[in-house]
């Protein structure tokens, strides 16, 4: 069943604020109980990458293009994160002042949760792999803004900003005349920038790059779901 544009655009929306809200509310101050939840996000999105936009992409135009692109995503990853510093897949290594927007960290998250929307529409399930990637990662930035020494409105107006993002990208993307012949293109950007989260992701929601029985058991349940879904 599609779903309608209006609620594309608002389900990441309300995704980030629910996560936000619930670490405002219960100030916790550690985020490792979030790393379950972490690595089914990361292997939910990876297989919805390759079940899903991997297909489409290679159906709709120049493989060599598609693949120029897809590393051109992965790499735009690598760069973001320079900033970023790894918040995309949960690392929070920055040290922020009482009177300072971290306004780099900001850019880099930003940008990232742009591309995010760019695939989403009606009728896939991407929607769905991107609320579960961005649920976790949210609760983490949230942490970690809340128990910094940034002024709490410093904190709701990054939150506000970043909400709009993920739609923003999604409206961009189905408003540009030039998707209609070239989506494929920015879908395969979004590609890179998936695979390059999702696998860091799962090799690091663990200690010493090995997996436990119970990460193992999450990361299998979000290729199944993905499978299924």
């Amino acid at each position: 069943m599609d779903v309608p544009f209006a609620v594309i655009l608002l389900i990441p929306f309300l995704a980030v604020w629910i996560s936000f809200a619930f670490v405002w509310w219960k100030k916790p101050k550690q985020a490792d109980t979030i790393n379950l939840l972490l690595a089914f996000s990361g292997a939910f999105l990876l297989a919805l990458t390759f079940f899903e936009l991997l297909p489409e992409v290679y159906h709709a135009g120049n493989p060599k293009h598609v693949a120029l692109f897809v590393l051109a995503g992965i790499l735009l990853q690598v760069f973001l994160e320079f900033f970023s510093k790894g918040a995309e897949h949960g690392h929070m290594h920055h040290p922020i002042s009482e009177n300072t927007f971290p306004l780099m960290l900001f850019l880099s998250l930003s940008i990232h949760a742009l591309v995010e929307g760019v695939p989403l529409d009606g009728t896939n399930s991407m929607l769905y792999g991107i609320v579960i990637h961005k649920i976790p990662v949210t609760l983490i930035l949230s942490i970690f803004l809340v128990n910094s020494k940034m002024k709490p409105s410093f904190v709701v107006l990054f939150i506000a900003l970043f909400s709009l993002m993920t739609p923003l990208g999604t409206y961009l993307a189905a408003h540009s005349p030039w998707v209609d012949n070239h989506g494929f293109l920015l879908n395969s950007l979004a590609i890179g920038v998936f695979l390059h989260i999702s696998t860091i992701i799962l090799f690091e929601s663990s200690k010493g790059h090995s997996f436990d029985f119970k990460k193992l058991i999450v990361i299998v349940l979000g290729v199944a779901v993905a499978y299924f879904i």
